[in-house]
């Protein structure tokens, strides 16, 4: 690996958003291909988090500055991966339910997915079925992550999942739920695809769903 691959690598696992900088722009200095800088930079680190975060060595405290650092880093790099035409792992709508107002937890989830390589559309917090239903009209992408932290405001999945069907767009789309009182049980319960206890699984969820 080129030793500023390693040097975004390292930054991100450490949370060193302006290192991450840095090393992406020494590779692009470099010559390093855009779709290298991000698979075997920014896409390898989150990985390594991901995994650091499952055997309970990263908590979110670390996962979010690492994703922070990752993000610093892809800014810089978009524009040279749209110039080259790179396509996205695929692309996922994120928002947490009507009445809800809780979005770390959803915020790590965009997160991680775009450090993974998704293009993430965010619709924020307080996100009513018809909100949804639009968004995906207009973004197409494969899958729609909701969240919910309030029992009260769980109900909002099941609404979205039915707005989707009643729009003729459940079977385009695929959906992920996740939340504190969420469970896999009640996923299956109101028709969804899957549920994901956390960011990091939530990544593997999407690939999976998405034949990523």
């Amino acid at each position: 690996m080129s030793s500023s691959l390693e040097t975004i690598y390292n930054a991100v696992l450490e949370g060193n958003a302006p290192g991450a900088k840095a090393g992406v722009q020494a590779a692009i200095t470099e010559g390093i291909a855009p779709e290298t800088i991000l698979r075997d930079g920014l896409i390898a680190a989150m990985g390594e988090v991901g995994r650091l975060f499952e055997e309970n060595e990263y908590f979110v405290p670390e996962m979010l500055v690492a994703a922070r650092a990752m993000q610093g880093g892809l800014a810089l790099l978009k524009p040279h991966l749209a110039m080259v035409g790179a396509a996205p792992t695929g692309k996922v709508i994120v928002g947490t339910v009507k009445g809800d107002l809780h979005d770390i937890g959803k915020n790590l989830v965009a997160m991680m997915l775009e450090g993974a390589g998704f293009e993430i559309v965010d619709l924020g917090v307080d996100v009513s079925p018809d909100k949804f239903v639009k968004a995906v009209m207009e973004h197409k992408p494969q899958a729609i992550a909701m969240s919910a932290l309030l029992t009260t405001t769980m109900p909002g999945m099941k609404n979205t999942i039915v707005a989707l069907e009643e729009a003729g767009l459940r079977g385009s789309v695929k959906v992920m739920i996740g939340g504190a009182p969420v469970t896999d049980g009640f996923a299956r319960q109101i028709g969804a695809d899957g549920y994901s206890p956390d960011a990091s699984s939530a990544v593997r969820l999407a690939k999976a769903l998405t034949g990523a």
